[in-house]
């Protein structure tokens, strides 16, 4: 059925019915409240994208199966393409674009980067907030938790050794300092 007719069976115009399904959402993107418009059944991913602006967030198999979407909800990873933005009201919501501090990366990042545990970048933000949520919860892995936990996200271009290394460099570092956890 289109939405001209739709609308007409109901007596109203297509668009005023379209303006009716949607529904504002507020949240905290980041640290910063935040609201927008959507339809009941639109996902987190595509809200965070198309209506926030939270473009690193990335949509890959929309199944919930390669991680590339994998955003915090309340400081938990979750995936953001197997939640509707309609549950994100009143939550804290962190993407990629709030893992650095003001000042440049963070510690996680810089390891990142130093161990090239990224090529193509495309599952790199997803991976980066699982990694982030994984070391507050589990601050020194061995390499085999670690590589469990990377089983949930697909990668095609780094083989994951170089994630795997750059996050065990960063537990240490971070124990060596006396750091349990960082700020994301």
């Amino acid at each position: 059925m289109s939405k001209t007719t739709k609308g007409a069976e109901s007596g109203k115009p297509a668009e005023v019915m379209q303006r009716q399904e949607r529904r504002r959402i507020t949240l905290t993107l980041n640290g910063r409240e935040r609201s927008g418009y959507c339809e009941p059944r639109e996902l987190l991913s595509d809200f965070l994208r198309h209506e926030l602006g939270a473009t690193g967030t990335h949509v890959g198999c929309e199944h919930g199966v390669c991680g590339a979407c994998t955003v915090r909800v309340d400081g938990v990873a979750a995936r953001s393409c197997l939640m509707l933005a309609v549950q994100a009201e009143d939550r804290a919501i962190d993407t990629i674009e709030g893992l650095a501090p003001a000042e440049g990366l963070s510690d996680l990042q810089e390891a990142f980067r130093r161990h090239h545990a990224l090529q193509c970048g495309f599952c790199t933000a997803g991976i980066l907030l699982s990694c982030a949520d994984y070391l507050e919860r589990v601050p020194q892995p061995t390499e085999a938790q670690v590589r469990d936990m990377l089983s949930g996200h697909l990668c095609r271009c780094t083989g994951y050794t170089p994630i795997v290394a750059a996050v065990l460099d960063v537990a240490a570092r971070r124990a060596a300092a006396g750091v349990a956890s960082e700020e994301a």
